[in-house]
C-alpha cells in the first residue's frame, strides 16, 4: 500500500497527541476493496483500528509492529451482522427503525428499544404498532414536523438533510467549529491506580460505539464492568456482540443501596466510559479526582442538539451522509455503522493515551467524542475520490466538452492533448508531418 494509506492514521494519531514517529510501526495489508462507498469509509475504519493498536503498544512499551488487515477491520466493522447465536442471525433493526416518506421528503426513525418505540407511536398518535399505520401518519406530515414531534415525545427521528443543509444548521455549524475530539487535563490529582492490577473500567454505555470502545479495552487487559438499569437491559444481540471480555451487572441508581454500590465501584475505578446523552447522568456525581472519564454522545454536548439522543443511522441522515451515499430522492447508507465502530476504536485509543499520559504527568482526565464529529471528520478530513479533480473542459468543433484527463503522467510529460476531437471524417487523409 502507498503512503496515502497512512494519511488517516497520521491524522487520528495527531488528534490523540501521539508521537508522530510511532506511526511507522503500523503495517497495512489484507484484501483490497473492502467497505466500498462514496465516502472513504475504509480509510476511517483502518485508521481508527490502527491508532487503537498504536495506543496499546505505546502503553505496554512494546515495539510493534501494529498489523492492520483490511479484511479483519472490515469484518469487525460489521461484527453485528456476522454474529450468530446458536445459528440464529441477529435482527439489527426493528420494523419501525427505517426510512419513511414524509409529505416533503424523508425521515429516519430509531425504535429498537421499547421505550423509543412507544414514544414514536405516541408522537404520531398511532395506536397500532405496524409499518402501515406509521407510514400513513408520517406521510401526512412534513419531515421537520415529524422530527420535532418525535423528539419532544422522547423518541428518535431525524429529517433527511443534504450536506449543505447540515452545514447551515445550528448543530452542523457547532460541529464544524470544533476538533474531532477533546482531551483535557482537569487538575493535578495523582492517578487512581493503587490496586496494582489492570485498569478498572466502569462501562456506562449502550448500543455499539461505547461498547466497542470498552470491548477493545477488555481485549487489551482492562477489567471492564458494565452497568445497566435492571428495567432497561441492553438488547440481547447487542450484548452478545459487544460485551465479550466484560462482566455485566444491573444496578438501579434510584435505589439507595444500588446507588451506594455504584459509588463504591466508581471510587475504586480508574476509567469511566459513558455513552448516554449529555446531562443524563449529571445527577449521579460522577467526578472523582484522578479518574479518566471518556464521554461519548451522538451530537456533542454543545449546540442546539446538545441534549438529544441519537444513533449512527440517524447521524448519517442528519449530516448529509445518507444523501452523499444515495440521493435526495433515494437516500443511502454507509456499508457499515462506521461512525459507531470508528468512534469506538478511537475512544479506546483516547483512553489508553490518557492513561499513558496520566502515568507520567498525573491529573484527572476528560475525553469527549461525538458521532457527529466522527461523521464530520469522515466527510471533510479524509481524502476521497472526487471525479471533478480528474476532469477537464475544452471547446472545439463538437462544442463544449467535459472529459477525463489521461492517467498517463510523468515529470516533464504532457498535461493534456494538443487538440480537441473534430468532426467525424472532417480531416484530410494526409499526414500532418512530411
Amino acid at each position: 500500500m502507498d503512503n496515502t494509506v497512512r494519511t488517516g492514521t497520521e491524522l487520528l494519531w495527531s488528534a490523540l497527541g501521539g508521537d508522530p514517529a510511532l506511526v511507522d510501526r503500523v503495517e497495512y495489508g489484507g484484501p483490497a476493496g473492502m467497505l466500498a462507498a462514496r465516502l472513504p469509509v475504509m480509510e476511517l475504519a483502518r485508521a481508527a483500528v490502527a491508532v487503537a493498536g498504536l495506543a496499546a503498544v505505546e502503553r505496554a512499551g512494546l515495539p510493534g509492529p501494529v498489523r492492520v488487515d483490511d479484511g479483519a477491520v472490515a469484518t469487525a466493522f460489521v461484527s453485528e451482522r456476522h454474529l450468530r447465536v446458536d445459528g440464529r442471525a441477529p435482527v439489527s433493526f426493528a420494523p419501525l427503525s427505517r426510512f419513511w416518506r414524509a409529505a416533503d421528503g424523508w425521515v429516519r426513525t430509531h425504535a429498537n428499544y421499547p421505550h423509543h418505540r412507544a414514544a414514536l407511536l405516541t408522537a404520531l398518535d398511532v395506536r397500532e404498532e405496524s409499518v402501515e399505520a406509521v407510514a400513513a401518519a408520517i406521510g401526512e406530515r412534513r419531515a421537520s414536523e415529524v422530527e420535532a414531534a418525535v423528539y419532544a415525545a422522547g423518541g428518535l427521528a431525524v429529517a433527511l438533510r443534504t450536506p449543505a443543509q447540515w452545514a447551515a444548521h445550528g448543530q452542523g455549524r457547532e460541529v464544524a467549529a470544533r476538533p474531532l475530539l477533546t482531551r483535557e487535563r482537569l487538575d493535578e490529582a495523582p492517578p487512581r491506580r493503587r490496586h496494582g492490577g489492570p485498569p478498572r473500567v466502569l462501562d456506562l454505555t449502550r448500543v455499539i460505539a461505547g461498547p466497542v470502545a470498552t470491548r477493545t479495552l477488555a481485549l487489551l487487559g482492562a477489567d471492564v464492568l458494565r452497568i445497566d438499569p435492571p428495567g432497561n437491559p441492553e438488547l440481547p444481540d447487542q450484548h452478545a456482540d459487544t460485551d465479550v471480555g466484560k462482566r455485566t451487572a444491573a444496578l438501579d441508581l434510584d435505589r439507595p443501596s444500588d446507588r451506594r454500590t455504584f459509588g463504591e465501584l466508581l471510587d475504586a475505578a480508574d476509567v469511566l466510559v459513558t455513552g448516554y446523552r449529555p446531562g443524563a447522568l449529571d445527577r449521579f456525581d460522577l467526578h472523582r479526582p484522578g479518574l479518566v472519564t471518556a464521554r461519548l454522545s451522538a451530537w456533542g454536548d454543545y449546540g442546539p442538539w446538545a441534549g438529544r439522543r441519537g444513533f449512527d443511522s440517524l447521524v448519517q441522515v442528519a449530516t448529509g451522509i445518507a444523501v452523499t451515499e444515495g440521493s435526495v430522492e433515494q437516500p443511502g447508507a454507509l456499508p457499515a455503522q462506521a461512525l459507531d465502530h470508528g468512534s469506538g476504536y478511537l475512544l479506546a485509543a483516547a483512553v489508553l493515551r490518557s492513561l499513558t499520559e496520566q502515568d507520567r504527568d498525573g491529573g484527572t482526565r476528560l475525553v469527549r467524542l461525538a458521532l457527529a464529529q466522527t461523521g464530520h471528520w469522515l466527510t471533510h478530513a479524509l481524502p476521497r475520490y472526487e471525479p471533478e479533480r480528474y476532469l477537464t473542459e475544452s471547446k472545439g468543433p463538437l462544442g463544449h466538452l467535459r472529459h477525463a484527463l489521461s492517467p498517463v503522467a510523468y515529470e516533464g510529460g504532457p498535461t493534456g492533448w494538443s487538440r480537441p476531437p473534430g468532426l467525424q471524417g472532417g480531416d484530410d487523409a494526409v499526414w500532418t508531418t512530411a
